[in-house]
């Protein structure tokens, strides 16, 4: 009893902090809300359209202000307070979902207004994801940044496992526009937490004077600094090819295993989402994560890929996603804490929305390309591009470790 109360206490140690635990339950609400909102997209599409290139657009717009102006979000995150911040965002998405809905309830909703507001939500995610990563450590503080950042990875991804299995349901019984509708609604959730959280409990943050420069600033921080330039590379080899199962599940679902319903879809999202929880747990127990972890969590993330891309039909496939999702989100939180634990803090909103150029602001390059790869040839060799890109990823950071130790170099404090 007493090791696993050792555990407990050490996997969901950030949890102890009464701000944080409202923000995690607010965001495990609302990131339900997106999920069921991003199965519904994807599946109005299909149904617009029945195109994989129409899908990658859509999914890619949404990321496209992320791959030009990241940084310009990076540095408002870095001069304001954050959780003013995060109520402008949270209530702008809240907004635009209610929108789509209205459109899909009264038939008025076309290929091209979808792309207008997947674009506006990428302008959305632009202010709110640096936000977001640099307000966990004004929480949490220092000590429990990468048990935070783990844990907020393991909410986002209940969230993928809750809101594709009730998606299905929605669809089924009220039709598309209802999980727009929901998704609206649970942005309330978040802005309540918000709410309700004292600042006085929150770790001091110096906010950035506005000057000139400090974008160029934080980009040569960034590339200049050999540990956050190979992190930020790999996220970014990874983000932009591997990263893509909003555009390349579906279509493995209706095209290689012949499944006509959102069910199926579903199914595979929910089993991935089902791994990415285990993964992030295994990471929010671990105090200090490394590169030699990323490492190893990239080989793995390429070779789980590699089974998905050979599946024979959905059950197997579900099985290999549970790998996939445990090995992809243990990738993406141990970067993020390495980044977080190893940037200054009057950098690390830049630090952090470099981050998402890589990881997210990459999807206007990978979603149409994977889509355009699936439209010459199938889903299935889609996921395998993606799959030998991580894997390869993996061996590249291998061949660098490699290289530091033999000079008796350590890239990351373990």
């Amino acid at each position: 009893m007493s090791a696993v109360r050792d555990f407990r206490s050490k996997t969901f140690a950030a949890l102890q902090v009464r701000n944080f635990r409202l923000y995690f339950f607010g965001q495990l609400v609302s990131v339900s809300g997106t999920w069921m909102q991003s199965v519904a997209q994807g599946w109005l599409i299909l149904q617009l359209t029945d195109s994989a290139v129409d899908l990658g657009t859509s999914i890619a717009l949404q990321y496209l202000p992320m791959l030009f102006f990241a940084s310009y979000g990076g540095l408002v995150a870095d001069r304001l307070p954050k959780r003013r911040i995060l109520y402008v965002t949270q209530a702008s998405a809240g907004v635009l979902a209610v929108i789509l809905g209205l459109m899909v309830t009264t038939h008025h909703a076309t290929v091209i207004a979808v792309y207008v507001l997947s674009f506006l939500l990428g302008v959305v995610n632009l202010f709110d994801m640096p936000a977001r990563q640099a307000f966990v450590q004004q929480m949490v503080g220092k000590e429990l940044i990468a048990n935070a950042v783990s844990l907020n990875s393991v909410l986002m991804n209940a969230g993928r496992l809750v809101g594709p299995a009730i998606s299905a349901g929605v669809i089924a019984l009220f039709g598309t526009a209802s999980c727009f509708y929901v998704n609206a609604a649970s942005y309330a959730a978040v802005i309540v937490a918000l709410w309700l959280m004292n600042e006085e409990d929150f770790a001091p943050m110096r906010n950035v004077v506005r000057s000139k420069g400090q974008l160029r600033l934080g980009l040569r921080y960034a590339w200049g600094t050999p540990l956050i330039r190979r992190v930020l590379v790999a996220v970014a080899l990874v983000g932009t090819f591997a990263f893509n199962f909003t555009t390349t599940l579906p279509l493995l679902s209706r095209h290689s295993f012949h499944e006509h319903s959102a069910g199926a879809y579903s199914v595979l999202l929910s089993a991935m989402g089902l791994g990415a929880v285990m993964g992030g747990l295994y990471i929010a127990h671990r105090s200090r994560p490394n590169m030699g972890l990323l490492t190893t969590e990239g080989i793995l993330f390429g070779l789980s890929m590699t089974g998905v891309a050979f599946s024979p039909n959905v059950a197997c496939a579900a099985i290999f996603l549970v790998c996939t999702g445990a090995f992809s989100i243990s990738f993406v939180s141990t970067a993020n804490a390495i980044l977080q634990l190893n940037s200054a803090e009057q950098m690390r909103g830049r630090v952090m929305s470099l981050h998402g150029t890589a990881f997210l602001g990459s999807t206007p390059i990978g979603a149409p390309l994977i889509g355009w790869i699936i439209s010459q040839s199938n889903a299935r060799v889609g996921i395998f591009v993606g799959a030998m890109v991580a894997l390869g990823t993996g061996l590249m950071l291998l061949r660098a470790l490699a290289k530091e130790r033999q000079h008796g170099a350590t890239p990351a404090p373990n």
